[in-house]
């Protein structure tokens, strides 16, 4: 009995700690990152799984740095960028984040499209009630009762893992591949190298840094709450990851070893499992495919309307009504809805725009974490809590990798 208490009491502690960093760490395994991951088990089998270990430290610290900004300034990631470095390279940075979020909401609505039909339901039905949905979810509730809805929908990609063992992988082969280093041959394929940077772009997003600060300094947390924040941010963070490698695995486990390379998008995925991983691995990966849309094109939106608000200094917050904060809510309404708008459009590159995206994410990640570091470092911005030695030579470690791999693969592609 005794021992039944103290699970529960763990089990509370979990989810009052859990929040904005366990949210903003999960919502990036989208539509647009399950298709990428995907497409990755498929064409290459267990051989990009060595990116989740690089993923997962940049990933963390990144998640950490930005909660303990917010906490430490009551400010967001875009408003310090404006104050520290000015109008025009903030201006320019949030120029770049709205094209990369903006293809990433168009990807979340052909996410829930494809899922959608998986089930019998045309587009021209689903999409609109989907984008319905979202809308009066965010406009008419407070952050508070969002988050519970949020911390939920993360949760739900528990059936990516689920999916993955039932596929019956080689474990043994998926580990070594984890923790095996590139060959040089693998580093002058163009597609192995689109893919890699697409994996950690599809992993961590720009957006995410922005949406995270913005949300710790919405919710009000305080500094004694400091290292919650932490913990919250760092968990979610190693949860997203292994998610991540499960897709990865569940594909190569039965895609890739069945000769099925190519897939035109993550709906394609979902069915080309159901033979070969059995109706209970299809049916979760379909699940979770309208999971992940759904809830990214909630955050999408949201995180560009809140970003762009707080570089531009215009009222923005959940907290606020649309009066107080029409900026702010007629920016998220319009990503949305044109987002929405363009799923529908016959002919419309959606495979191209999903890829894509991903990877101007991992293209312009790099300056935003550079951005993250010089801010960080500020004293006069961060008192006591700025990084130490060791904790910004790992962090610079991360940054010049993801740096050095997206330079490579434009050479590589462009030279």
């Amino acid at each position: 009995m005794r021992f039944l208490k103290l699970w529960k009491v763990r089990i509370l502690l979990i989810f009052a700690i859990i929040g904005p960093g366990f949210i903003t760490a999960n919502v990036d395994n989208d539509a647009g990152g399950i298709y990428t991951y995907a497409l990755a088990g498929a064409k290459y089998g267990y051989a990009l799984l060595w990116t989740i270990i690089p993923i997962a430290f940049c990933l963390a610290f990144a998640q950490e740095i930005s909660a303990r900004m917010g906490v430490v300034t009551g400010k967001g990631l875009s408003e310090l960028i404006r104050e520290e470095y000015g109008i025009r390279i903030t201006f320019i940075l949030m120029m770049g984040l709205v094209l990369c979020n903006f293809g990433n909401v168009v990807s979340e609505f052909a996410g829930v499209a494809s899922s959608m039909q998986l089930f019998g339901v045309e587009k021209y039905i689903s999409v609109p009630i989907a984008a319905l949905l979202v809308w009066a979810a965010v406009i008419h509730g407070d952050y508070k009762q969002l988050e519970k809805i949020f911390v939920f929908a993360s949760f739900l990609y528990i059936a990516y893992i689920i999916t993955g063992a039932l596929a019956q992988p080689a474990w043994g082969t998926a580990l070594k591949s984890t923790v095996r280093l590139p060959a040089l041959s693998d580093l002058k394929d163009s597609s192995y190298l689109y893919l890699s940077v697409g994996m950690i772009g599809a992993t961590i997003a720009p957006w995410q840094q922005f949406y995270l600060q913005s949300s710790i300094v919405d919710k009000g947390t305080s500094s004694k709450d400091l290292r919650f924040g932490q913990i919250d941010a760092i968990s979610g963070s190693i949860f997203s990851v292994v998610v991540a490698a499960f897709i990865v695995i569940a594909c190569a486990a039965t895609l890739f070893v069945h000769g099925h390379t190519e897939i035109r998008d993550a709906a394609d995925a979902a069915v080309s499992l159901k033979p070969l991983g059995g109706p209970w691995a299809y049916q979760l990966f379909a699940i979770g495919l309208l999971n992940a849309s759904l809830f990214a094109a909630s955050i999408l939106p949201l995180s560009t309307a809140y970003t762009v608000c707080e570089a531009m200094g215009f009222e923005s917050g959940l907290n606020k009504r649309f009066k107080e904060a029409p900026v702010f809510y007629w920016l998220y309404t319009s990503l949305l809805g044109l987002g929405a708008i363009l799923v529908l459009m016959p002919r419309f590159p959606l495979i191209k725009m999903a890829v894509l995206s991903q990877v101007l994410n991992g293209i312009l990640l790099p300056f935003v974490l550079v951005f993250m570091l010089l801010l960080v470092n500020k004293r006069d911005l961060m008192g006591k809590f700025v990084n130490s030695r060791n904790y910004n030579a790992l962090a610079w470690l991360a940054t010049v990798l993801i740096i050095a791999l997206t330079v490579v693969m434009l050479f590589t592609i462009w030279g």
